[in-house]
């Protein structure tokens, strides 16, 4: 039974940290992984996100909650970038939790980080699916038949049922072989990238500032006598509901716009790619963590002072940015346009993180043998994992073609939260076990901040609902089918 908590020596980790010709290449500066940060954060969560707190839960409140969520990771934040500049190597919550609490608490994150991961980048896909017909739609006249942009489960309101999703599959393929070149060229596209997106929010946020009209913002979070609202797909809301006004709404909101912060751990995925990465990561999960916090802020305020919160409801849905522009801001429909540009770049940065952290994660197990060794082969020219990326690439077209994004979009978020949590308590475990061990950054106020950072995360993980659980238990059975059929008889851990 003590095997199942063997820990990996932080010897035999910083060891792996060091430069090795054989290892994963070194190229990464503090401004790409603030970038790479910034690719994750910033997609959906911006653009479809606020709309769906603001309209069901808080209203112009909206830019409160984020404000809260934004609290709640930044405590995770500091947590992960003390442990990315004490132990700079690929894997992230994975790496960190053998180091403190063992192989089978490792497992359980390492095959719960493929929910966030590879199922993130998924969900993702098929939202960049979406977008680019209404992009050819706009720009061209036309779109991609319906069949070929949606799963088998779907069924147009004419009747007709999709086959696969095919844009979905396009975006991987094409993000995936980027990645099989090399994170150097990876990470100068998702700064291209980035710097399109955070330029476009940035032109919404300065002139939509102008039509900002002040009766959108008063009252600031909704009255329970607001009424109810139908949904553009049917669905009545009821703002005299607990959870969809005042206070609790703006508590629930942040619940919603807390998974538009999903991302900013995967920089710490990338630590083994890092130059100087006991400086460098700290810096660029936190500042990749501010910078986007401020513009949702400023974003949220501009777009519920431009359009009534119920708009958001009634005609907006997904793309309630377009409709606000193209329904409020009058002489500026082209900048609806540039916003589904900045949603398809968005969608895109953030599958190209999301692939990449999943690979990184595998490439770790692998080298601790609880996974198959194919997935830490290297390239032998671009010195990247490119079978696992192959094998990745599989794996999540199946999800992205062939399922709808309303399944596999809600198992991302029980991951994510699981993995705060323990990242959250293992720099508590690590002040008590290893003082000594030098750290550039350190997490202040221990044991205070981590200890908030994992009750928010857990407050976050019981309101997910019994659904999301359910999936959750079939997905770690199927993890430990793995690895006790497999993981335990060739860890390396056990046989040091």
């Amino acid at each position: 039974m003590g095997k199942l908590f063997v820990k990996k020596p932080l010897s035999l980790l910083l060891s792996e940290a060091s430069e090795s010709e054989k290892g994963l290449k070194r190229t990464l500066g503090a401004g790409s992984l603030i970038a790479l940060g910034i690719g994750a954060i910033i997609g959906a969560g911006l653009f479809v996100r606020t709309a769906a707190a603001a309209g069901q839960h808080a209203g112009p409140a909206v830019t409160i909650s984020f404000i809260i969520a934004a609290i709640g990771c930044a405590l995770a934040g500091l947590c992960y970038a003390e442990f990315a500049s004490m132990i700079p190597i690929a894997g992230s919550a994975y790496t960190y939790s053998y180091a403190t609490m063992g192989e089978f608490i490792a497992w359980i994150i390492g095959w719960d980080l493929v929910l966030e991961y590879a199922l993130g980048a998924a969900t993702v896909a098929i939202g960049w699916s979406q977008y680019l017909n209404k992009l050819l739609e706009k720009a061209l006249g036309f779109t991609i038949p319906y069949e070929w942009s949606h799963s088998p489960f779907e069924t147009s309101d004419a009747g007709v049922h999709g086959i696969m999703n095919l844009p979905a599959v396009f975006i991987l393929l094409l993000l995936t072989i980027l990645l099989i070149r090399g994170i150097e060229g990876s990470a100068i596209v998702n700064n291209i990238i980035v710097i399109t997106k955070v330029s476009i929010v940035i032109l919404l946020i300065l002139l939509g500032w102008q039509f900002i009209n002040p009766a959108n913002h008063t009252p600031f979070t909704i009255p329970a006598d607001a009424g109810s609202v139908t949904m553009h797909n049917g669905k009545v809301i009821n703002y005299a509901d607990f959870w969809f006004h005042g206070i609790p709404g703006v508590l629930r909101g942040a619940g919603v716009v807390f998974f538009a912060f999903i991302g900013f751990d995967a920089v710490s995925t990338a630590a083994q790619e890092t130059k100087n990465p006991k400086k460098n990561m700290p810096i660029g999960i936190l500042v990749s963590l501010a910078i986007c916090t401020i513009l949702y802020i400023l974003f949220s305020y501009v777009l519920t002072g431009i359009a009534p919160y119920k708009d958001f409801l009634r005609q907006g849905g997904e793309a309630s940015v377009a409709y606000a522009i193209d329904t409020y801001m009058h002489g500026y429909s082209w900048l609806s346009t540039f916003v589904t540009v900045a949603i398809l770049a968005g969608f895109s940065s953030v599958i190209l993180v999301m692939l990449l952290g999943q690979t990184r994660v595998f490439y770790s197990m692998s080298n601790d043998g609880l996974v198959p060794k194919v997935f830490s082969n290297l390239h032998p020219k671009f010195r990247t994992p490119y079978r696992s990326q192959m094998l990745f690439f599989g794996f999540v077209s199946i999800f992205a073609a062939f399922i709808p994004d309303s399944v596999v979009g809600d198992m991302t978020s029980i991951g994510t939260l699981f993995a705060f949590v323990l990242v959250c308590l293992g720099v508590i475990v690590m002040r008590k076990t290893n003082p000594e061990l030098q750290r550039a950054f350190k997490t202040p106020w221990v044991p205070v901040v981590p200890i908030l950072g994992a009750l928010f995360c857990i407050t976050m993980i019981v309101s997910l609902g019994i659904e999301n659980w359910a999936r959750l238990i079939v997905w770690l059975i199927i993890g430990f089918i793995i690895y006790f059929g497999y993981s335990v008889k060739h860890s390396k851990a056990r046989k040091l």
